[in-house]
């Protein structure tokens, strides 16, 4: 998470808090009071139907439709001046010990770009996208470690056997030596030939995958030979 989050409060205008946001280069800013309480978040989603930018309009149609409460509420939200007018007021949050895989599960879930992180009923930072980036790096980048052919070719075979479920047409094999693995057999849907390579490629002490794989349309009988070596 970053921390200290760049925070405004809900009293303050809505200028001042697009200041924030151009000036620290984020597209949303948690919303606190002066106790360090969470109570919104607004984003640049929020700022995007405003009447300044004549992106507030609406038709009589669709007026037949709104209640007077809800036209109420659309205007003061294209047309307030503070943060509390347009924030969003019910921020999903997340506290320092949740996993990352359930924070990630919820920004995904939620189509929400960052989560406020709170502790005690106070803010202590925000976990965004650019979090996560930062925090999957280096688990991609790390040193592969180093392993025998046989059990690299095994690993590889497993991964097959879980995740692709290969049978009947769709047959591989696999070849390692050195650490570079040659695969080769006749699947019938090119997308399982590029799950293969990925599968393969992310087996522990892989230096090369090499694709000899061969895709056949069942129905149409066209062959498609595998990619041409880089």
């Amino acid at each position: 998470m970053t921390s200290p989050a760049i925070c405004v409060a809900p009293t303050q205008s809505i200028a001042d808090a697009i200041r924030l946001m151009v000036a620290h280069k984020v597209s949303g800013l948690p919303v606190i009071t002066e106790k360090g309480h969470l109570v919104g978040i607004l984003t640049e989603g929020d700022l995007m139907r405003r009447s300044e930018l004549e992106t507030a309009g609406h038709s009589w149609f669709g007026d037949l439709f709104r209640s007077s409460g809800r036209q109420a509420e659309d205007y003061v939200h294209s047309h307030g001046r503070k943060v509390a007018d347009i924030m969003s007021d019910r921020p999903m949050s997340v506290g320092p010990e949740t996993p990352l895989r359930d924070a990630v599960a919820t920004l995904i879930l939620q189509h929400v770009r960052r989560l406020p992180v709170v502790k005690n009923d106070q803010l202590v930072g925000v976990l965004s996208r650019a979090d996560v980036l930062r925090a999957l790096l280096p688990l991609m980048s790390g040193a592969p470690a180093v392993s025998d052919d046989q059990s690299i070719r095994q690993s590889i075979l497993e991964e097959y056997q879980a995740e692709l479920h290969l049978g009947g047409r769709n047959t591989i094999s696999v070849d390692v030596r050195n650490g570079v693995v040659d695969l080769g057999g006749t699947v019938t849907d090119d997308r399982l030939r590029t799950a293969a390579r990925v599968a393969a490629e992310n087996a522990k002490g892989v230096v090369s995958v090499v694709d000899h794989i061969i895709c056949v349309d069942p129905f149409a009988g066209v062959t498609i030979p595998p990619p041409p070596l880089p």
